[in-house]
């Protein structure tokens, strides 16, 4: 199968609704998954976050995220995009943790990058 990146860097409700839902369709097709978060995306970590708020097509992260935390779908989530932003890991879901860019650039190498 094939290896799929999805990197969200916005704090936006529809884009992280669709990189959300793209990466749970690549993995229910049993392709390797993983997500990375950068800049404003990394809001996306806190596990304290609203994730009902629904988009214009009706669907919100929360019909997809969970699932992805469940499947424990590697996430990174950049560290210097989140320290910034005083994001600390102890409030991630339990599928991410901090990492850095030579990481998001190995990933990058061996897959095929969506970005959101």
């Amino acid at each position: 199968m094939t290896n799929f990146l999805f990197v969200l860097s916005k704090d936006d409700n529809e884009a992280a609704t669709r990189c959300f839902q793209f990466a749970k369709i690549a993995y229910d097709k049993g392709h390797k998954v993983n997500m990375f978060f950068i800049d404003e995306g990394v809001m996306w970590a806190d596990k304290s976050r609203d994730l009902s708020i629904k988009t214009t097509t009706g669907d919100c992260p929360q019909d997809y995220l969970p699932y992805l935390v469940e499947k424990e779908v590697e996430t990174g989530i950049c560290t210097p995009c989140a320290k910034n932003r005083q994001l600390d890991e102890a409030g991630f879901f339990t599928n991410m943790q901090l990492d850095g860019g030579p990481h998001l650039i190995d990933m990058a190498a061996e897959a095929k990058v969506f970005n959101f």
